[in-house]
């Protein structure tokens, strides 16, 4: 499975009414297969996770960003499973606070960017203030223009700092959305999800499909493109997440450092 074509390119227009979010063709086979393949890539992700933690040379961001229900927390807990804790750190970002509206919008943010060796992961993101900001008007269309070449600079730092910077958009229809949020009505143990803004944010679903198409063109760029990811399928999102990071961590000439001892004389009684 390529994830090439799931990878937008610099400069060019985005259309997400064209991308099916439906979408499975990339593999060929259906969910049963899905699950054994998700079960490699597991333990392929653990064994290059300690290679990178080990290696220690660059920091590795990847970030999750996707209206309501679209899946960053499932892709979290599915993809990641297998790997050990001490490497990988997730932050979510959700309303600013009253400190945090002081600053700059990025002050936030940069305590949360990885450590060499290690893998954050973002759960909503610096994105939040491009899309709700724009639907719901927070800023003026200048302060708002302005974020996004803040948010390329940014990340062209973190690339530059040895950061290797993934951004996956986890891309779901309305009417799955609908679906997804009637089954949290459904479900005990999913009911404390639920808040009051699932059901006013979908009104703005028209405001948020062209808030999401401009943030798209405007920060893709070479050091750090966007991965649109077709999400209708939880284990369709969960494969092309999984491969896309393998393939980044298989790319990175990845090594175990030298040993601290001399061998030839270390003994151990």
């Amino acid at each position: 499975m390529s994830f090439e074509s799931f990878c937008l390119k610099p400069g060019r227009p985005v259309r997400l009414s064209k991308i099916d979010p439906g979408s499975t063709a990339a593999f060929r086979g259906g969910k049963r297969r899905a699950t054994a393949v998700l079960s490699q890539h597991r333990a392929e992700l653990d064994r290059l996770q300690e290679l990178f933690y080990a290696d220690g040379r660059r920091g590795l961001l990847a970030v999750l960003q996707g209206m309501d229900t679209s899946g960053k927390d499932g892709t979290i807990r599915h993809v990641f499973e297998g790997v050990n804790p001490q490497g990988v750190q997730v932050a979510t970002f959700k309303a600013p606070t009253p400190e945090e509206l002081g600053h700059d919008f990025l002050w936030r943010i940069h305590p949360h960017t990885p450590l060499r060796g290690n893998i954050a992961i973002f759960n909503r993101s610096h994105y939040e203030d491009v899309l709700v900001s724009r639907v719901h008007q927070l800023v003026p269309r200048r302060v708002l223009s302005a974020r996004y070449g803040e948010i390329n600079g940014f990340e062209r730092e973190l690339t530059t700092e040895g950061v290797t910077v993934l951004k996956f958009c986890l891309y779901i229809g309305r009417d799955e959305q609908g679906r997804r949020l009637r089954e949290r009505l459904k479900d005990p143990s999913k009911q404390w999800k639920l808040s009051p803004s699932d059901a006013t944010e979908r009104e703005f679903w028209p405001e948020y499909m062209e808030a999401y198409e401009e943030m798209l063109q405007r920060t893709t760029t070479a050091w750090a493109p966007w991965y649109v990811v077709p999400s209708n399928h939880k284990w369709f999102r969960n494969l092309v997440v999984s491969r896309i990071l393998i393939e980044t961590l298989r790319g990175m000439d990845l090594r175990y450092p030298p040993p601290t001892v001399d061998l030839a004389t270390y003994r151990i009684e």
